[in-house]
């Protein structure tokens, strides 16, 4: 029983893991490099991750500077960063490409807010039918006499309390990203 427990747990924090994955590409005023994790380059035909084909760097608050191993790349991650939806004007000197971070408007930032809150919706979503999954997994085994009525209501109980500390966390989570955009 103990195993099948683990088994939703882990779960339930790759549904956390990937929300904050995804928190982190949000971006909060600051430069955070993690806005760049899901931008691929062309290089030489392959897409490429920006982190793999240059040095990033944040010199100040609200500019990420990336220094690319081959100048020749320089077109190539200007050109991913315009498809991109990060919403920035890449500059470039020939030899690195700025990111100059303008600041969030009011308006963008309860916008931004909104959708942390819905991101986290889909998460506590996503917990709770890997709850149901469990508890469904727990009836067809007390259904066919693998466990008695007693460990199908010890395991649904714990399930239960697993669920909870789970969205606690994703509360958690939304709470912290939201006063980070939030704030000025």
């Amino acid at each position: 029983m103990k195993e099948e427990l683990k088994v939703y747990e882990d779960k339930m924090e790759k549904t956390i893991d990937s929300l904050l994955n995804d928190y982190a590409s949000i971006r909060a005023g600051r430069a955070n490099p993690h806005v760049l994790d899901k931008i691929k380059v062309d290089y030489y035909g392959t897409p490429t991750p920006i982190q793999q084909v240059g040095n990033i760097s944040v010199p100040e608050a609200r500019m990420i500077v990336i220094q690319p191993w081959e100048k020749s790349l320089i077109r190539p991650i200007e050109k991913a960063i315009q498809t991109s939806d990060l919403g920035i004007h890449p500059n470039n000197d020939g030899s690195v490409i700025r990111l100059v971070f303008p600041e969030l408007t009011e308006e963008r930032r309860k916008e931004l807010a909104k959708d942390v809150k819905k991101k986290g919706e889909g998460a506590k979503v996503a917990i709770r039918n890997i709850r149901r999954d469990a508890n469904d997994t727990f009836k067809k085994m007390e259904k066919n006499d693998e466990i008695s009525e007693d460990d199908l209501k010890d395991a649904t109980d714990k399930m239960q309390k697993i669920t909870d500390k789970a969205i606690e966390k994703v509360d958690k989570a939304v709470e912290n990203k939201t006063k980070e955009i939030l704030t000025v």
